[in-house]
């Protein structure tokens, strides 16, 4: 499980600044500038969980990590398949698979145990069993 403070020094490691300001429409948001400079910005007015916080933050990563951005007139599927690759990062961020292997041969099975054990909330609990298991994030087919 990486923690808060991990995310936000791989983000520093990254030359990724985070930026905390209010983002009432979105809670999050990363950008690359015209240069390749990407940016995070995190929702200072929301009262944001830890659990939020973090996976929130893994995922604006993800989005810099693997340059997946888009703009708001790109296609639907261009704009999902960037969420996709940012979600799928997050998960491999904040529940690692062997961690999860691990948690589910101790007994903790249900998906709020489990979000609860890796600090995050159940619908990223539920992207890591469908990754893990069928290799896709397609929680609607399986949850």
């Amino acid at each position: 499980m990486t923690e808060l403070l991990a995310l936000y020094r791989q983000a520093e490691a990254r030359g990724i600044p985070v930026f905390h300001l209010p983002l009432p429409r979105t809670g999050s948001v990363s950008v690359m500038d015209a240069e390749g400079q990407c940016y995070i910005g995190m929702d200072v007015q929301h009262h944001l969980t830890d659990a939020e916080q973090r996976v929130r933050l893994a995922h604006e990563l993800g989005h810099c990590v693997t340059g997946s951005f888009y703009c708001k007139n790109s296609p639907r599927d261009l704009r999902h398949g960037c969420e996709l690759r940012a979600d799928r990062y997050a998960v491999r961020e904040l529940i690692p698979e062997r961690e999860l292997k691990q948690a589910l041969s101790r007994g903790v099975t249900e998906p709020w145990e489990l979000a609860e054990l890796f600090g995050v909330d159940v619908p990223t609990v539920q992207k890591a069993l469908c990754l893990y298991k069928n290799g896709n994030l397609a929680v609607e087919l399986y949850f």
